[in-house]
């Protein structure tokens, strides 16, 4: 049994589409997996800013603490409270 030229060239063209579609999946796939990694981004991103938010309003509050001690400090020197 010869195999003939269209034979030969169908098979190679079935080949071809497998890995077309092979090559679709893995294009997909990519595609998917870069949309998640830029969400993963931008909620990192998020965090981030967050966490400077945080440091930001962390500051504030010992600011206002040190001045609040100040204060305190000032008051028991003039009532004469300190030892």
């Amino acid at each position: 049994m010869a195999v003939t030229s269209d034979k030969i060239e169908n098979l190679m063209l079935e080949h071809l589409k497998r890995f077309q579609a092979t090559l679709d999946r893995v294009e997909n796939k990519l595609t998917e997996m870069t949309g998640r990694i830029a969400n993963l981004e931008g909620g990192q991103a998020s965090i981030i800013s967050h966490l400077g938010h945080l440091a930001s309003a962390d500051a504030t509050q010992q600011l206002s603490t040190d001045h609040l001690n100040a204060r305190l400090d000032r008051i028991e020197r003039r009532l004469e409270l300190t030892n």
